[in-house]
């Protein structure tokens, strides 16, 4: 039995404050999607200005075609599409009105950064930037030189997976791996730089949110996905086949989300070899989301204690079993590397006692969910009269509708429970979200945070993703114009009221 971690090395901040839950993909901007350039700075004075400490964002890897940033190339590396263009601009590094691409082409950003590349390779090589590029390129050396060349390689071959590869890149012979480094030198150049500017610029914001005492609360999937570089690289901390096959693969059983449980896909991980290794995968990935975040949301807790496997052939998760994961043990060996680990359990879903012994063992707040409290039963545990000081509450998340959507859909849940207990006695379904939000704001929780669609109160159209499906996800964007002030400073005063 592994000892309760003390109370001296649980340094997470449990002040009472509240969040907003915004991507920055989500971000205005002239762009096919938002980036950390003056929108994401002006979107941190906006939270100041509201109350707001805490920006919660989703996972900032740079994603597969359909977007999801939870299925990933890498679970190290920026996504250049967050990359300011602006900030290039600024600095000499480009030109964009000799950018003949229309902004609104697939591959305008591309251009727009091998143009940035080729400018900032006439900087003197004595020059600061040059230094700062050269400090980055090894100080991140366990994971960026396998990366870049994993994206050269992935060019070269028309974007196929990994394992459809050569069988000598495929395999990673030694021989095959130099050739193909000398060969797309360039290729693994440009990829360098477009993670020392994502990296750069990242610094940054959150340098930036800092002084505005705003936090940043990022997202770790608890896997990743099968064709990426962390697996091509880190083969054996994964149960992958010699070919690159997999027998059994991840998900979850049936649920409130899905009838037949939702099969993920990614690649279990090969837990006798992490231990024998003493875990140093899992304390390189810790020590990269620590230069990004303030806080870290373990997405899929439940997984680190057991983890639904299900036979890759199957078209479902319904054939799935637990297999259990030794998570004490890693978490142990995570606290004993970073005394300081912010993380935030995410607990959704059914949950059983070990979880909650082993969330609990580690002092790591977990999650309620207010659309999910209201199905008539009074000790339902997302309740607000059923919250902790621990907890973090939020009115839904990105994987649910959005409150407004939520509230007019009333085959989702108990409304005459829903009017009783909220005291609501408005037909108007905008009242009745204010409602919410007011019941959030109100939680013992130290924590509340509310998705921008909900403080923008905006119905089902705005839905980020809808879980079990791969179509017409991750895309929703705000606008500045739809930012009611009257809403906001009722928000503001709320936030005051309830003193967060």
């Amino acid at each position: 039995m592994i000892d309760q971690i003390s109370s001296e090395r649980q340094s997470m901040d449990k002040s009472r404050c509240a969040g907003i839950l915004l991507h920055p993909t989500s971000l205005p901007g002239p762009l096919s999607g938002g980036d950390i350039g003056h929108e994401a700075y002006r979107f941190v004075e906006f939270l100041h200005a509201c109350g707001i400490k805490v920006w919660q964002m989703l996972p900032l890897c740079p994603p597969h075609e359909d977007l999801s940033p939870y299925q990933c190339f890498s679970a190290h590396a920026g996504n250049p599409a967050l990359i300011s263009l602006d900030w290039l601009v600024d600095r000499g590094w480009l030109d964009l009105e000799a950018i003949r691409q229309p902004q609104v082409n697939g591959r305008y950003r591309s251009i727009c950064l091998e143009q940035a590349h080729d400018q900032f390779n006439q900087v003197p090589p004595d020059s600061e930037w040059k230094g700062r590029l050269q400090e980055f390129r090894l100080s991140n050396k366990s994971w960026l030189d396998d990366f870049c060349l994993f994206v050269g390689l992935k060019k070269r071959y028309g974007m196929k997976p990994w394992y459809l590869w050569p069988p000598g890149l495929r395999q990673r012979n030694k021989s095959a791996l130099l050739q193909a480094a000398s060969e797309l030198s360039q290729e693994i150049d440009q990829a360098v730089f477009e993670q020392f500017v994502f990296f750069t610029q990242w610094r940054e914001i959150r340098e930036y949110a800092a002084r505005y005492n705003v936090r940043i609360f990022g997202d770790m999937p608890i896997f990743v996905s099968h064709d990426s570089a962390d697996v091509w690289a880190n083969r054996e901390n994964f149960q992958v086949n010699e070919d690159g096959s997999m027998t059994y693969v991840s998900g979850v059983p049936p649920d409130a989300f899905s009838p037949t449980g939702q099969k993920w896909g990614n690649p279990l991980y090969d837990w006798e070899y992490m231990q024998r290794d003493g875990f140093k995968w899992w304390k390189d990935r810790l020590a990269t989301l620590l230069q990004l975040f303030d806080l870290i949301r373990v997405d899929h807790f439940r997984g680190l204690d057991a983890c639904w496997e299900i036979p890759a052939e199957d078209e479902t998760a319904i054939n799935g079993h637990w297999r259990d994961v030794p998570g004490e043990t890693l978490l142990k060996a995570l606290h004993d590397c970073y005394p300081s680990l912010p993380l935030i359990a995410e607990d959704l879903g059914v949950i059983t006692d070990r979880v909650h012994a082993l969330k609990e063992r580690f002092g790591l707040p977990g999650m309620k969910v207010l659309q999910f409290a209201f199905d008539g039963n009074s000790a339902n545990p997302h309740l607000p009269h059923r919250h902790r000081h621990c907890d973090v509450v939020y009115t839904g998340t990105h994987d649910n509708d959005t409150t407004l959507g939520w509230i007019k859909d009333e085959e989702k849940y108990n409304k005459d429970f829903f009017l009783a207990y909220s005291g609501c006695r408005s037909d108007s379904a905008e009242e009745q979200m204010l409602a919410m939000l007011r019941m959030a704001l109100s939680s013992v929780s130290f924590l509340c945070v509310l998705p921008m669609q909900d403080i923008l109160l905006l119905d089902s159209s705005a839905r980020m993703n809808t879980p079990g499906t791969v179509c017409g996800n991750w895309a929703w964007r705000f606008s500045w114009h739809q930012v009611n002030p009257e809403r906001t400073e009722q928000i503001t005063r709320l936030i005051a009221l309830y003193q967060r």
